[in-house]
């Protein structure tokens, strides 16, 4: 999200961004202090005064339309709705004094129910993208349903979840529903072949929250596996998440705990070198029990564009960016033997590896960069013709 604010911005587009969250204490990504838009907290628990006054203001000017949206979110029975609407009502109160032409949310939940909400009190159009979690794990689809007629349009970021989508909509509505890929900045990423870095161990690296749907204990089961066939390697593995402790644990059974390292959640200038030292870069995802997934994780496209062989798994969206054998390796999910096979391959053949890394680039260059995704979001935000330049971002 962040590359596609400062791409927008790069294009002359006016930006605000809203956030339904307080920040965390994660580490603060230094391209944020480049983004020029001014940044507004909604959350209510810190600011509820002047959310509850901002809902009054906008009950004034807006009566009968505040009453009626009012309505909708109380025929929700989930409190978390009713707390959209609050947002809603606070943030049709700030768009009254400096107005945007268009609202668009990233995340087909929360988000986009406060810009839908936002939406029936002031009548700014909106737009939002729908990315994994946020669709599969959904779990009112007649919400869904309800926020995607509203929009303008609906993005995702795969034709796997635009396929999907579609499902909720009417025949004649399925137009409304685009594919645009998440891009990278290429600027950002320096291509350069990776290899054997300090002590001649080459580093197998994987970036990730430390979560079900990552697979990482996949990873480190193929770990074994290598160490088994007797290959020397590094793993490192940048993020946090609940469940460091069980996988420190697991390497530690393992008897590989000396070959792994977990380096914790890290600022973007320290994942970037990370991917100049890497062998080879690794996310194993898989589908959870529940359902939950990932689209397109946006560390293959950083890796691809760093000159850095992927190897992933044939999960959502993920073979439309690797083409197993072209320009990365994917194996199924939840298969460490596999994984271990593939990984072994690069390991084994420095040549694949820089093949694959060249292609990778390539393929990013010319369908995932940063600037196409701008310029195709750009033509959903503003019609032809129009010289509109204010957009805000939940």
């Amino acid at each position: 999200m962040l590359n596609e604010v400062l791409a927008l911005e790069r294009r002359g587009l006016q930006l605000r961004v809203f956030s339904i969250k307080d920040p965390k204490d994660e580490p603060v990504h230094a391209d944020a202090r480049r983004v020029r838009g001014k940044v507004y907290y909604l959350a209510l628990r810190r600011r509820w005064k002047p959310i509850l006054w901002g809902n009054l203001r906008t009950l004034w000017r807006h009566p009968g339309a505040y009453s009626r949206t009012l309505l909708r979110a109380l025929l929700r029975p989930r409190w978390s709705f009713f707390r959209n609407f609050l947002q809603a009502g606070y943030l049709a109160d700030l768009l009254f004094g400096e107005p945007v032409a268009h609202l668009h949310a990233h995340f087909a939940s929360a988000p986009a129910s406060v810009t839908m909400l936002t939406h029936h009190l002031t009548g700014i159009p909106y737009t939002f993208t729908a990315h994994a979690k946020d669709i599969h794990f959904a779990a009112q689809p007649a919400l869904m349903r309800s926020k995607i007629k509203n929009a303008k349009a609906v993005v995702t970021v795969s034709e796997y979840n635009r396929r999907y989508l579609m499902s909720f909509l009417e025949p004649l509505a399925k137009n409304k529903v685009h594919c645009v890929y998440n891009g990278a900045d290429l600027s950002q990423y320096e291509y350069r072949p990776s290899g054997e870095k300090p002590n001649g161990l080459p580093v197998i690296l994987s970036v990730a929250r430390l979560i079900e749907k990552k697979g990482l204990g996949d990873l480190i089961r193929a770990c074994q596996i290598l160490r088994q066939r007797g290959r020397a390697f590094r793993l490192e593995i940048i993020g946090r998440g609940p469940l460091r402790r069980r996988l420190e644990t697991q390497a530690t059974e393992l008897g590989i705990s000396d070959r792994v390292k977990f380096l914790g959640a890290r600022p973007q200038e320290f994942v970037r070198e990370a991917y100049k030292r890497a062998a080879l870069f690794v996310l194993p995802c898989v589908v959870t029990p529940g359902g939950d997934r990932n689209g397109i994780p946006t560390v293959l496209l950083e890796a691809m564009a760093s000159g850095v062989p992927v190897v992933s798994t044939t999960v959502s969206g993920i073979p439309e960016l690797v083409e197993s054998g072209s320009d990365g390796l994917l194996v199924p999910p939840e298969k460490p033997a596999m994984l271990a096979d593939a990984l072994d391959q690069i390991l084994l053949d420095r040549n694949l590896g820089s093949n694959l890394a060249r292609a990778g680039r390539a393929k990013v260059s010319q369908r995932f960069s940063i600037d196409r995704n701008a310029a195709q979001l750009l033509r959903l935000f503003q019609p032809e013709g129009s010289d509109e330049d204010s957009l805000s971002v939940l």
